[in-house]
């Protein structure tokens, strides 16, 4: 099996300066990629900033022979996303692959969260993908082809307390995911997304030691790196990965049934049969045209 190159390729990393978007640049460098390697600086929970985080990082690339630019935009705002897909096009003539990391914390029970913490958090981690997907997917289309990548997380699709803020942004990031898939799908454009759990700084009061030592950053990068390369069979997909260990994550419906007397009360009777799953007889939408059509088909049975 040949290695999975990206010679010529131009890949943009957001929050690269340390932790997985670290890892990441490093692993597409070494593979040949050209990287832009974006980050703000900041601290865990978005506050400052600071123009060496990124540029550590370029040199580290540059030491192993490879090539890379530093960038400081935020990308927070639509202003900041363009400047950073300019600042790949500006520096390597061109955009292939972007990896959407860039991320913070600001956790708190949500009767306590104030809007401050949910603004901030959904800026960078929702919007601040939009933002830079946009420019980037544009310039995909045109040259029609492109590898989007961006991190969702557990938080947002199995839950946990103290991260309605977090929960959301990361929701809301395997739902662009799936769109930008079904969008990109006739341009040779693949998104996909994925849910790591990592030791990084993020993380680093929330898991154990011994898990810990088994989920390094650089276990997630593989993964990145497959879904970024032109060999990338998937799209619209969301992946767990945490220490080599890869699972599929995807929404479902049961078969559910049709109510002849749909009243609260026949919902309440029937409750258990709806929410019944069995790995036999469930359905996976691809889109929402899809959905649809398996509710028609199921209303159409019973008329």
């Amino acid at each position: 099996m040949s290695d999975l190159r990206f010679d010529g390729r131009v890949a943009i990393i957001t929050g690269a300066g340390g932790g997985l978007g670290r890892c990441h640049a490093l692993e597409l460098a070494r593979r040949g990629a050209q990287v832009l390697v974006n980050d703000l600086g900041g601290a865990v929970d978005g506050s400052g900033s600071s123009a060496s985080a990124a540029q550590r990082v370029v040199d580290e690339i540059t030491a192993l022979g490879g090539i890379a630019a530093p960038n400081h935009d935020s990308v927070a705002t639509p202003q900041g996303g363009q400047a950073i897909v300019q600042a790949a096009i500006d520096a390597f003539g061109r955009v292939d692959v972007l990896v959407n990391n860039a991320g913070i914390l600001r956790d708190k029970a949500f009767h306590k969260m104030d809007h401050t913490m949910i603004d901030a958090v959904i800026d960078v981690h929702l919007k601040g993908a939009m933002y830079v997907s946009q420019p980037a997917f544009t310039l995909m289309r045109e040259q029609g082809y492109g590898r989007i990548i961006s991190t969702s997380s557990a938080s947002g699709l199995f839950g946990n307390f103290g991260q309605a803020n977090y929960g959301a942004a990361k929701a809301g990031l395997a739902g662009l995911t799936r769109v930008l898939g079904i969008e990109g799908a006739a341009h040779g454009i693949k998104v996909n997304a994925i849910a790591p759990i990592a030791a990084t700084r993020m993380t680093q009061d929330i898991l154990g030691d011994q898990l810990a030592a088994k989920v390094s950053p650089e276990s997630v990068s593989p993964l990145v790196a497959y879904l970024a390369h032109e060999e990338c069979a998937v799209t619209g997909h969301v992946y767990s990965v945490a220490g080599g260990r890869i699972a599929r994550i995807f929404v479902a419906e049961t078969s559910g049934i049709v109510l002849a007397d749909n009243t609260a009360e026949a919902i309440q009777s029937h409750l258990a049969q709806m929410d019944k799953m069995d790995v036999e007889d469930y359905y996976e939408p691809s889109s929402l045209e899809d959905q649809t059509t398996i509710i028609a088909k199921a209303l159409a049975a019973v008329s």
